[in-house]
Order: structure tokens, then C-alpha cells, then sequence
């Protein structure tokens, strides 16, 4: 079976994954162990990504890992400016990992009428990753936190509100610098069951059928909310989408909406962008499928978003 690096769940370097593979199929160990994970501690040890091949060897021997590689489950992303920006995309993505079998995924859209609002996208997508590591990390001495996958959710979305008050008070930010869309997903790799919560608009995609959330372009941004009773909001979400042994999800803020063409094209039959993005699965042996999309809507059709579009989709 043909691998590259698309297929691999976890955010490892194909590198680091023969490493691993190169010291499983070795007949000499280093002598002095780590852990019992069979790594050296001396500087001269044959395997550069110590940590990482720890990590990963670690997981190796919980079976995870292997049993990731047999889904061989393939993450695709993609980020473009709209053609009516200029200066900055708007939008933002984070494709992470929490913990030994889960995958956090998300897509914001700041706010263009608000202030910097790339920035308020780009900070929520970063504090998104720290919260991911911090729960990897706290997942080893506490794995009991993270039986409920909705839980989960709850938890990471809580420490952001924290992460993000404490931002606002370190750099003097006001509301319309805070002003972002969230799209949110987490995704156990092992049973394929998941959860979206959307805070503001944006469409979600699970095994071809279409979840849009729509809000009359006046989205509900998560900056709005800081100040709140966090328990008392978190029980207000309705915008939601929970699955069961899904085959293709997508997430994608309201720029999948936004393609146009400024000429009438003829070289192709009309075409819908949403589907052709969403549930279109042709070429998904390429690690860059979506990029690939986007370059023939713009070629072959003269689509292109007008708005700023970030899209993460993730098929098994």
C-alpha cells in the first residue's frame, strides 16, 4: 500500500515515523533506556528526534498509533485570501492533536468590520493548540478527564475563554480586537464518533450531508462572551453537530460560500463549489487534494471565494 505523509493522524514528521520504524526493525537497542520506551539518553544515539520517536514509541506500545496506521485516516486543509481582501486573511485553521486517540480541528473567521480582526482568528487558532498540548500532557496523569467526549470539548473551551480573558487584560485589548467566528471539531480516531460546535456561521459537512448555520452575516463572535458566566453560556449552545462512525467531515467558514467568477466562463459545465469541496472525493490520494480543488475551480470554472475561506476535511 502506497503512504505519504497525508495519511499519517498524527502531526509527526514522516521523518520522525521512520525513525521509529527504523529502531522497531533494529536487532541492536541502545544499552541505557528511557522509560522502558527503549530510547538513549546519550547524545549520540543514532535517532536525532529523540522526543518525538519517544512519543510516538510510547503509543506504539498502546497500540494507538497502529491502530491509526491501519485507518490510515487523511487530514486535508486549506486556507485562501478572498479576492475582495487585500492586506490580510481573515480566516484561520488548527488541526491538532489532544491526548493518545483524539484530534481537536478548527476554522475561525474574524470579524472584518472589527479591528485587526486577522489577528483575533490567528490568537484563537494559536491558544487553541496550547490548550491541545496542555491537555496531551495532562491526559498521562489523568486519563479519567477525558472519558466524555463532550467533556473534552467542554474543557478546551473553557481554558480558551481563560486564555483569552487573560490576553485581554495583558494587552489592553478591547472587544473588536477579539472578535472571531469558531467552528470547532474533536474527533476520536478510534471510534470515528465526533462533535462540532459552531459559535457564530459557518457549514459543516458530515458524510455528504450539509449542516449550514446561518446568521444573517450578524455572527454571535466568541469575543462577545468573555465577561459571561461561562457555565451559563456553554448550556445556551445549540449549534452543534454530533456523529457516530463517520467516513468524511468537513468544516469550513463562510467563504465556501463567496465563489464567483468576474467573467462568464465557458471551458466547463457549471459546477457547485460546496459539494466539489465537501463531498467530492476524486484525487484524495493527494495529500494536497484541496489546494489541487481550489486551483481547478479557479482554472477550469474562474471560481474563486470573494470572501476569505478556511476548510479543514477529513476523510477515513
Amino acid at each position: 500500500m502506497k503512504m505519504n505523509a497525508s495519511m499519517l493522524c498524527a502531526p509527526y514528521s514522516l521523518n520522525c515515523f521512520c525513525t521509529v520504524l527504523a529502531f522497531l526493525n533494529s536487532t541492536t537497542y541502545p544499552s541505557k533506556h528511557m522509560g522502558g520506551l527503549g530510547i538513549c539518553h546519550q547524545q549520540s544515539c543514532l535517532f536525532p528526534k529523540l522526543e518525538e520517536a519517544g512519543y510516538l514509541l510510547y503509543r506504539l506500545q498502546n497500540n494507538s498509533l497502529i491502530y491509526q496506521l491501519m485507518r490510515l485516516m487523511r487530514i486535508y486543509s486549506a486556507l485562501q485570501i478572498g479576492a475582495y481582501h487585500t492586506n490580510h486573511c481573515e480566516d484561520y485553521l488548527l488541526i491538532s492533536e489532544v491526548g493518545e486517540s483524539r484530534t481537536l480541528c478548527a476554522v475561525m473567521d474574524g470579524c472584518t468590520m472589527a479591528t485587526d480582526s486577522y489577528f483575533a482568528a490567528t490568537l484563537v487558532g494559536k491558544l487553541l493548540r496550547k490548550i491541545a498540548k496542555e491537555k496531551s500532557y495532562q491526559e498521562l496523569y489523568e486519563p479519567a478527564a477525558f472519558n466524555s467526549l463532550d467533556g473534552c470539548l467542554k474543557a478546551i473551551i473553557k481554558d480558551l475563554f481563560a486564555e483569552l480573558r487573560h490576553v485581554q487584560n495583558q494587552l489592553m485589548l478591547d472587544e473588536r480586537e477579539l472578535l472571531t467566528t469558531l467552528v470547532i471539531l474533536l474527533l476520536d480516531r478510534k471510534s470515528t464518533q465526533g462533535i462540532v460546535l459552531v459559535i457564530g456561521d459557518g457549514l459543516v459537512g458530515i458524510d455528504g450531508k450539509l449542516h449550514e448555520f446561518d446568521q444573517d452575516n450578524k455572527p454571535d463572535y466568541v469575543g462577545y462572551h468573555l465577561k459571561e458566566d461561562f457555565e451559563a453560556w456553554y448550556s445556551r449552545q445549540q449549534q452543534r453537530v454530533v456523529f457516530d462512525t463517520a467516513k468524511d467531515i468537513s468544516i469550513t467558514t463562510d467563504g465556501i460560500f463567496t465563489f464567483a467568477s468576474p467573467l462568464q466562463h465557458s471551458m466547463q459545465q457549471p459546477i457547485d463549489p460546496v459539494k466539489f469541496l465537501l463531498t467530492d472525493s476524486s484525487d484524495n490520494e493527494n495529500g494536497e487534494m484541496l489546494s489541487s480543488k481550489l486551483r481547478l475551480l479557479a482554472r477550469a470554472h474562474g471560481l474563486t471565494p470573494t470572501d476569505d475561506f478556511a476548510m479543514v476535511r477529513i476523510i477515513f
